[in-house]
């Protein structure tokens, strides 16, 4: 997957179409990401005994995950764009074609 965690990048296809955000999670298995602010749901979350830790209880907003087709990376310059990779001095990097820009 060329997608990595702390990436941020815009959703293309659902109810979430062009908003931007930082992926918290990847699940490779499954070829898809969690990003902050995309595809949030309520859910239900029951209150638990008094010495586990703390959480919130009643509904709760939580971000799904979304296939990371559906997602483009936005390179350092701020355009949206698909990745490749390039090997420099041994080194394999990412790499934008599109703006010829090397991805961190």
């Amino acid at each position: 997957m060329k997608i990595k965690k702390g990436d941020t990048v815009i959703v293309l296809n659902g109810n979430d179409r062009g908003k931007r955000g930082e992926v918290v999670r990847t699940i490779p298995a499954k070829n898809k990401v969690v990003v902050r602010g995309v595809n949030e749901v309520e859910k239900h979350q029951r209150q638990r005994s008094a010495n586990l830790r703390a959480t919130q209880t009643g509904l709760v907003k939580v971000e799904m995950p979304i296939d990371v087709s559906n997602v483009k990376l936005i390179t350092p310059s701020g355009k949206a764009t698909r990745v490749n990779y390039l090997i420099e001095n041994g080194e394999k990097k990412r790499f934008s074609n599109k703006h010829d820009e090397v991805i961190g």
